[in-house]
C-alpha cells in the first residue's frame, strides 16, 4: 500500500497535514470548487468550529462576499476571529449563537445564498429547529450543503446512535419545505446532500 501525504485542509491555511494510506478525507477547498458558489455571495457556516470551511469559503467569495461563521462555543468564535484578523480576512463575521433556538442565528430572513451544515447535525438534539433556521435565512433558490457521517464504518467518528441518516435528513428537509437535490462525494467516512429552498 502506497503511503501518501494529503493536506486535509486543502487551502494551506491551517497547515495541517495528515499521513494517510489512500484514505479520502474531507477537503473543503475541493468540495467548495464543485459547488455553484461565486464571488459576492453570502454564506452561513453553521456550527463552524474553528473555521475548517469558513476560511476556504472566505477565499472563494472574495471581498465582495461574506461568510457568517456561527458556533455556540465562545472559544471557537474567538479562534476564528483571531485567525481572520491574522490572515486579513475582512469578509468573515464570526457570531456566537444557539442554532437550536428559533431565529437562533440572528441573521436576516432570506439573506443567504448558501448554508453549510458540516458534521454538526449529529451534535444537536433539536435537528428540526436547526434545519428550520437554515431554511429561514436562505434566499429563494438558495442551497444548503449537509455533510454527515456515513452509517457504515463505526471504527472512526461518532457512535452509531449519534449519526444522522440520509432518510432523517430527507425528513428534516421536507419539514422545512426544502427539496433534496443531488448527493455529492465527500470522503470515505461522510456523505453530502444538497438541499434547495
Amino acid at each position: 500500500m502506497e503511503k501518501q501525504i494529503k493536506n486535509i485542509q486543502g487551502d494551506g491555511i491551517s497547515g495541517v497535514n495528515d499521513l494517510s494510506f489512500g484514505v479520502k478525507f474531507i477537503n473543503p477547498q475541493a468540495i467548495i470548487e464543485t459547488l455553484e458558489i461565486t464571488e459576492g455571495m453570502a454564506v452561513g457556516d453553521f456550527g463552524a468550529g474553528t473555521g475548517y470551511f469558513t476560511f476556504p469559503l472566505a477565499q472563494k467569495l472574495g471581498q465582495s462576499g461574506v461568510v457568517y461563521a456561527i458556533d455556540i462555543l465562545k472559544e471557537k468564535i474567538e479562534t476564528i476571529e483571531s485567525q481572520a484578523k491574522l490572515l486579513r480576512f475582512d469578509n468573515i463575521v464570526a457570531k456566537r449563537a444557539n442554532l437550536e433556538l428559533a431565529n437562533g442565528s440572528k441573521l436576516t430572513e432570506a439573506s443567504l445564498d448558501w448554508v453549510f451544515l458540516v458534521t454538526m447535525l449529529f451534535q444537536n438534539k433539536d435537528k428540526k429547529t436547526v434545519m428550520l433556521e437554515a431554511a429561514r435565512v436562505l434566499k429563494k433558490g438558495g442551497k444548503i450543503l449537509v455533510i454527515e457521517w456515513v452509517m457504515g464504518d463505526f471504527s472512526f467518528g461518532p457512535a452509531r446512535e449519534l449519526r444522522v441518516s440520509k432518510e432523517e435528513i430527507f425528513e428534516l428537509a421536507q419539514g422545512a419545505d426544502l427539496s433534496v437535490g443531488e448527493e455529492i462525494e465527500i470522503s470515505d467516512f461522510h456523505f453530502g446532500l444538497i438541499l434547495e429552498k
